[in-house]
C-alpha cells in the first residue's frame, strides 16, 4: 500500500467514507476512481488486521453509499 496519511485509517475506522476518499485524493493526487480502489484495499486490510476497531459491522458500513 502506498504511503497514506494516518487520517485515512482514522476516517475509515470512524465510518467517514467521504473524508477518507478526500484524504486519499489530497495525498496522492489521484482520480476519484483510483481513490475508491485504494480505499477498498485499505478497508479490507483494516478489517483483517484491526476488526475490533470498527464502529459498524461490515454489512452496515457501505449502506447508503453509492459510487
Amino acid at each position: 500500500m502506498e504511503n497514506l496519511p494516518e487520517s485515512v485509517d482514522r476516517h475509515i475506522l470512524d465510518h467517514q467514507i467521504i473524508r477518507a476518499l478526500k484524504a486519499i485524493r489530497d495525498a496522492s493526487g489521484c482520480t476519484l476512481h483510483e481513490a475508491l480502489d485504494v480505499f477498498a484495499l485499505r478497508y479490507e486490510e483494516l478489517r483483517r488486521d484491526r476488526p475490533d476497531d470498527f464502529r459498524v459491522s461490515r454489512e452496515e458500513y457501505g449502506r447508503n453509499v453509492y459510487t
